[in-house]
């Protein structure tokens, strides 16, 4: 047996009659697949259990979440194995709280919404690769680690240090998240996943088959950030946005790694460690973007890569060759070096 709850957000407006006909078409289907449950629908939002055989609340759970009637399918409860039936009798019961007016639906009304604004909040907080394994009706603390590879992405702002020790403390926070917001929505939007915020560091990997768009999505970044300079005012935070990355691949462990108190699902390895050493290299080849030869190896794209020679890292008992990419967007790296920050100081 396999029981799943979760919310989720009609994608235009529906009126009772349309949820009720909605309810009454899965209860049809629900009853000849032997699946029992519940829908709620109040505040413009869907809630649903759903129990029966693991197959069958696997496949149709597939098919709930491709459903293009509603959007934001978030998963808030799996459970799997010796269970019983919550509802034995309803092969999908509808229950309309916004029509209701029982004084048992107002607590019930504050309770679902308490529910849904709290799994919002933790979701800003949660890795996006955790929501979907959640999201695909799984328990993320059950996955096991594994040996993948990936294409690892460190992005860093240059000179954050001295521009906090200049900056008010609000200016330091908008400048950050404002950099935290442009790297991780270019990298999303390209397939990547944001694994962590290090400070002013962003870690991200791709799989190896998007390594173009990993390194499309560090000049997007650098586009996004000269635009965010360009448009700031003499005094704004925004003049000091200014960005070096880090490209490496190989083989990392994936997986949960924590303790009782604190659980991450990250990645651990060798190419995270030398994707971070390559970002700080960036000053020293004075280029915003470097990266290894492995990556170069996966491109499809017929990218005009530069090699600055074979360099020793940090931690590394061999040299390694390094290669940035010729771009127009590359060319300006040199101004972010610490001596300009102090002539935009001194101006």
């Amino acid at each position: 047996m396999k029981r799943i709850t979760y919310i989720s957000r009609p994608c235009q407006a529906m009126s009772d009659s349309d949820v009720q006909a909605i309810s009454t078409y899965c209860y049809e289907k629900n009853r000849e697949q032997q699946v029992t449950g519940v829908l709620l629908f109040f505040c413009g939002l869907f809630f649903q259990t759903i129990e029966g055989s693991e197959e069958k609340i696997n496949l149709l759970f597939a098919k709930i979440r491709q459903d293009k009637r509603h959007r934001d399918v978030l998963c808030l409860k799996m459970e799997s194995g010796n269970i019983v039936r919550m509802f034995p009798d309803w092969s999908m019961k509808y229950i309309n709280l916004d029509t209701g007016v029982e004084d048992l639906n107002r607590p019930v009304r504050v309770l679902l919404q308490s529910i849904i604004e709290s799994h919002q909040i933790i979701g800003r907080y949660t890795q996006p690769a955790v929501l979907h394994i959640i999201n695909q009706g799984l328990n993320p603390l059950n996955i096991p680690p594994r040996k993948v590879e990936r294409v690892i992405l460190f992005a860093d702002l240059v000179n954050f240090s001295l521009a906090s020790e200049i900056l008010e403390v609000e200016e330091t926070a908008d400048m950050l998240n404002r950099f935290l917001e442009i790297t991780s929505k270019i990298i999303s939007d390209l397939g990547g996943e944001v694994t962590k915020f290090i400070g002013d560091c962003v870690m991200a990997y791709f799989s190896p088959e998007q390594a173009d768009n990993a390194l499309r999505a560090c000049l997007l970044i650098i586009q996004a950030l000269r635009q965010q300079r360009e448009k700031a005012g003499a005094s704004s935070p925004m003049r000091f946005l200014r960005c070096g990355f880090g490209l490496a691949q190989g083989m990392v462990i994936e997986g949960n790694m924590g303790s009782q108190v604190k659980t991450d699902y990250t990645i651990i390895g060798d190419a995270v460690n030398t994707a971070a050493r390559l970002e700080s290299m960036t000053r020293e080849v004075g280029k915003p973007i470097v990266l290894c030869e492995k990556i170069r190896q996966s491109f499809g794209e017929d990218w005009k890569l530069v090699s600055v020679g074979r360099l020793q890292l940090k931690g590394k008992e061999k040299a390694i060759e390094v290669f940035y990419p010729q771009h127009e967007l590359i060319d300006d790296f040199a101004e972010a070096i610490n001596p300009r920050i102090s002539q935009i100081i001194a101006d």
